[in-house]
């Protein structure tokens, strides 16, 4: 009899690919808490700096900014088989985290529509240390070859 686990997954994912896994797993779960009352407090509106819900009572979030994080979660997820995919979502990823970090520098925490998402400055400050993170995971990561499991 066959090793169900040897038959479905023949390889082991190479570090570039857990590292992508985590990531995308890490935004699945602060998306979903976005939504969860207790570990989310105060009034949560749809998109626009109007919502005054706050996250572990100390980062912005709206249902858009949570929405954000679940699809940026599923792709992670997704991007997770293949170690090429793994690459671009963390390289690309972070890079789209510091181009919302320089954006929250000009937004973050000003009663204005260009604060949409919404963002404050813990929020903003959390990006840039997203795309430091993703970015130096994308690059510094070696590239294995993935070695079979098992006989």
């Amino acid at each position: 009899m066959t090793d169900v686990t040897t038959s479905t997954n023949r390889y082991a994912g190479s570090s570039i690919q857990k590292a992508a896994l985590v990531v995308g797993l890490v935004f699945l779960l602060v998306g979903i808490a976005g939504f969860v009352p207790g570990l989310t407090s105060g009034e949560l509106a749809g998109a626009g700096n109007h919502s005054m819900a706050m996250l572990l009572g100390v980062f912005q979030v709206s249902v858009l900014h949570n929405i954000v994080h679940l699809l940026f979660g599923i792709v992670g997820l997704l991007a997770a088989n293949r170690a090429t995919g793994s690459r671009m979502f963390l390289v690309i990823g972070g890079i789209v985290y510091a181009v919302l970090w320089l954006y929250g520098l000009f937004t973050a925490g000003h009663d204005s529509g260009a604060n949409f998402v919404p963002l404050n400055s813990a929020d903003n400050w959390l990006h840039l240390v997203l795309a430091v993170g993703m970015i130096a995971l994308g690059i510094i990561l070696p590239r294995e070859r993935r070695q079979p499991v098992g006989p």
